[in-house]
């Protein structure tokens, strides 16, 4: 591996053919203009870093609102079936309910057989995460298509 060598570049240079008295002159800086520059510096690099989260937010929340008008639009063109969603929705919930119910349990009777042994907690994992998982998978779908439910009358 052969070391190239780069040129240097200073940072900044000295003039050292001016005069003491000049050179003094030259170096005083009032500080409440340097406190000037630099709250106007941060200033726009706040403006600057604004702009930039505003562009993000608009192209983050682009996706989500299209989704928004499309699943509006599939409940309109499937009114029956987002019902259907609806009462799907509400079914899976109290299924996941009883199944996080019944996983607390698991943890509250076993939790001491999983610090003596791997399989155990294995096997806890294998039983309930898949499952679990995939409920709140199905029940997001579900809730996600279903309609809204019916408002009551006003009186």
């Amino acid at each position: 591996m052969s070391a190239e060598t780069r040129p240097f570049v200073p940072m900044f240079s000295i003039d050292v053919t001016a005069e003491a008295a000049t050179q003094d002159a030259t170096n005083k800086i009032d500080a409440n203009e340097l406190i000037c520059v630099l709250l106007k510096q941060l200033v726009e690099g706040q403006q600057r870093e604004i702009k930039l989260l505003e562009e993000i937010s608009h192209h983050v929340s682009r996706h989500h609102r299209q989704r928004q008008v499309d699943i509006a639009h599939w409940k309109e063109q499937n009114p029956d079936l987002a019902r259907s969603c609806r009462i799907a929705a509400e079914a899976l919930v109290k299924v996941q309910n009883q199944f996080i119910h019944n996983m607390t349990e698991d943890v509250a009777d076993n939790h001491d057989a999983w610090n003596e042994s791997e399989y155990m907690l294995s096997e806890f994992v294998d039983r309930f995460g898949p499952r679990l998982s995939h409920l709140n998978g199905l029940l997001t779908v579900m809730s996600q298509l279903a309609a809204a439910p019916p408002q009551p009358a006003e009186k």
